[in-house]
C-alpha cells in the first residue's frame, strides 16, 4: 500500500508536470503547429501527441537512469538543449516559408494587351481537405521527444535524489507524464482561441497571428542557443 509521503510526492509531480506545460519554450513549439491548425479538436490532439512523446522519452531515459543510478552527464543535457533551440528556429522558419511560398506570391496577368503584376494569394481559397489524425500527430510526438530528451536531466536528477526503487521513481515519472500530457491538451485548447477568433477578422489578421507565432518560435530557440552557447542560465 503507498504511504502518504510517496502520494504526496506523486501529487506534487503531477502539480509539476502541469506546470511544466506552460515553459516558454514548449509554448513556442506548440505555436507553430497550432497557427497551422486553427480547431479545437487538432490543438488538443496536439498538445496531447506533443505530451505522450514527451513522456514517453522521460520512461525510457530514466529506467536507464534509475537503473543505473547515474546522472545525465551536463555536455549531453546541454547539446540536447541546444538541440531543442535549434528545432525551434527550424520550426519558425519553415511557418515563415510556408507563409512567403504558400500564401503570397507574385501573379501575373494581361488585361486589355498589357501585362500587370501584383499579390496574389491562394489562402482565400477555402482547404476542405483533411489528413488523417495518426499522420498529422507524428511531429507532435516527434518534438514532443525532443523536449523530453531536453529537460530529462533536471526532472531525472531529483528522482534520483528522492526515490527509493526504480518502480516509485518510473511511478512518479509517468505521474509528471500525466501532468504534462493534461498541460499541453489545455494549453493547445487554449492558445487555439486566439487563432480561431483571427479567422473571424479575416485573412490579414490570421495571416499576422501566423507570422507572429513564427517570429515567437526563432526569438525563443535563438535566446537558447545564445545562453547555451555563453554558459548563462536559461530563462
Amino acid at each position: 500500500m503507498l504511504d502518504t509521503e510517496f502520494l504526496t510526492i506523486l501529487g506534487l509531480g503531477l502539480v509539476l508536470g502541469l506546470r511544466h506545460a506552460l515553459d516558454t519554450d514548449h509554448l513556442a513549439a506548440v505555436s507553430t503547429m497550432l497557427a497551422q491548425r486553427p480547431s479545437l479538436r487538432a490543438s488538443g490532439m496536439i498538445g496531447f501527441s506533443w505530451g505522450l512523446g514527451h513522456t514517453l522519452v522521460l520512461l525510457l531515459v530514466g529506467a536507464v537512469v534509475l537503473v543505473l543510478r547515474v546522472p545525465i552527464p551536463e555536455p549531453f543535457a546541454l547539446a540536447a538543449e541546444f538541440g531543442v533551440g535549434m528545432m525551434l528556429v527550424f520550426l519558425g522558419g519553415m511557418l515563415a516559408v510556408r507563409l512567403i511560398r504558400e500564401r503570397w506570391h507574385v501573379h501575373a496577368h494581361d488585361h486589355d494587351g498589357a501585362q500587370h503584376v501584383h499579390l496574389h494569394s491562394h489562402a482565400l481559397v477555402e482547404d476542405h481537405g483533411h489528413g488523417h489524425w495518426w499522420r498529422n500527430s507524428i511531429r507532435p510526438f516527434c518534438i514532443g521527444m525532443a523536449h523530453g530528451l531536453a529537460g530529462s536531466a533536471a526532472l531525472l536528477l531529483l528522482v534520483l535524489s528522492s526515490a527509493r526503487s526504480v518502480s516509485e521513481g518510473l511511478t512518479y515519472i509517468a505521474v509528471f507524464g500525466l501532468g504534462s500530457i493534461i498541460g499541453m491538451v489545455l494549453v493547445g485548447m487554449v492558445v487555439s482561441l486566439p487563432v480561431l477568433w483571427s479567422l473571424n477578422l479575416g485573412r490579414p489578421v490570421f495571416l499576422a497571428l501566423q507570422g507572429l507565432a513564427s517570429l515567437g518560435s526563432v526569438a525563443v530557440g535563438l535566446t537558447m542557443m545564445y545562453h547555451i552557447g555563453f554558459g548563462s542560465q536559461l530563462f
